[in-house]
Order: C-alpha cells, then structure tokens, then sequence
C-alpha cells in the first residue's frame, strides 16, 4: 500500500482533537515537585512553588478546553489548602508509625511506604477533583497507581489518619467515604455493586465509619453498605450489605491438609 495513503488514514481516525500526551507527561513532573516540594527538606519551598505555578499554568493551557472553565483561578485556591493537605499527611505517617511494628523511623514511612505515597497524591489531587479542575486529578492519582499498586480515584473522601498497608491491589472507587482511624491491608477493595454509565451521579461504593480495619483482600461493595465503626473486617471478606458498628466479620475457608500418614 502507498505510504502517504496509510498516513491519510492514519490521520483520519486520530478523532480526538484534544488528545495531547504531554498533559499526561507534565502532570507527572507537577506530581513529583509537589512531592518533594511538602517533604524534602532541601527543595526550596517558595522557588518551588513559584515554579510549580508555572507547571500548573502549563497544565491549565493543556486541561481547560472549554474557554468558559475559571481554571486559572484554581491555583491561588490551591496554594492555599496546601498547609492543611500536609497537615493530614504528617498524622497519616504518624498512623503508619503507631500501626506497623515493622515501621523504624517516621522517615521511613515517607520515603518508603507505597500506602503514604498513594494517599498523599490522593489528598493532593483531591483538592483539584473539588475545584472542578478536568482530568489531571485523576492523571495524578494514576501516576501514583502505576508506581505503588493502589488505585484511590481522587473523588473519594477520606478521613483522618489513614493507614494502607503493603498497599499493593487496593482499590478504592471515586464515591466511597472513608471516615478517621481506618485500616486496610492489601488487596482490600471498596468498590461498586453494579457497573452501569447511568449511575455516574449517584454513590455508588461503601462508606466506611472510623476506627475500622479491614484486612487483605477482603471485597466490600455497594453505595448503600456501611461498615459500623470499630468494625473488623477479616481477609477474604465479599459484603454487599451494612454491617453494625462493633461488629467482627470472618470468612472462614475450608483447609484440606493431606500427610502421608492419611492420604
């Protein structure tokens, strides 16, 4: 076939107009300086912050297709959540702390904990979520998926002192609310009951009450399930239905251990 007619069809079918990679590639470097701009003690909070105005403008030019968006007034009400975003960060690392014994240092936690790392770009794109700002909550959010394993959309509402540990498999859907001192271990899932575009508006994942753990690969599902607080929720869990408050739920496997002796 001639070259230039498979670029004419090339062409053709590449229907979004709007479909610019580098939103996605700059929102990744926004990411990683917001980052190090809360936490690391040698990046220079106020020329950083300047420079990260500079990305968002850049993201804004690449995000706001519609004219009529007030995307460039998100940045100043942004900036200044920033000091009550960091504040909840430090009581979730302080709960990672208290939580694990395998935890050393709270330095520990907020270099080397994928549980920290995914809920801090979580609280950092959920602000955006809020403001209305297109796409690039979740790009952030993804951005922290693909590195850690934990899938939080940033529409989700969280509580204080969130704890994930070992992280990875968790998945957590854009309308479940997740109340203060809660617990998950891996592969814990708090997502939809039904999967159908026209339940977009409405709330469609669990709401989780404080002081609730719930354990590895436990399945909680459904926006009308509420899990009672100082709930315990054992691995390998599937609910669809509210549990009370104080309750302890177990899914009890049947073992079959074979020795030589009885086989």
């Amino acid at each position: 076939m001639n070259k230039q007619i498979i670029i004419e069809q090339l062409k053709k079918h590449k229907k979004q107009p709007y479909l610019d990679y580098r939103l996605k590639r700059n929102t990744e470097k926004f990411t990683d300086m917001l980052f190090y701009t809360l936490f690391d003690i040698n990046t220079d909070v106020e020329v950083h912050l300047a420079q990260l105005e500079t990305q968002f403008d850049g993201l804004v030019d690449l995000a706001c297709w519609e004219i009529e968006k007030p995307c460039k007034k998100v940045w100043q009400n942004y900036i200044a959540e920033l000091p009550l975003i960091l504040e909840k960060l430090n009581l979730d690392a302080e709960a990672i702390l208290n939580c694990d014994p395998a935890s050393l240092s709270v330095q520990e936690v907020y270099m080397a904990y994928p549980g920290f790392y995914a809920i801090a770009i979580y609280r950092l794109a959920n602000v955006l979520y809020k403001e209305g700002f297109p796409l690039v909550p979740r790009l952030m959010t993804e951005y922290a998926h693909r590195q850690t394993g934990v899938d939080i959309n940033p529409g989700a509402t969280i509580g204080a002192s969130f704890f994930i540990d070992h992280a990875t498999g968790v998945v957590i859907g854009e309308t479940a609310v997740i109340k203060d001192h809660v617990k998950l271990y891996q592969g814990v899932t708090l997502g939809a009951l039904f999967v159908n575009k026209s339940l977009q508006k409405t709330k469609r994942h669990p709401t989780i009450e404080s002081n609730v753990t719930i354990y590895a690969n436990a399945t909680i599902l459904g926006g009308e399930t509420v899990i009672g607080e100082n709930t315990v929720i054992g691995g390998n869990a599937w609910l669809t239905t509210s549990v009370p408050a104080n309750s302890k739920v177990y899914h009890t496997p049947e073992i079959q251990i074979k020795t030589p002796s009885n086989v």
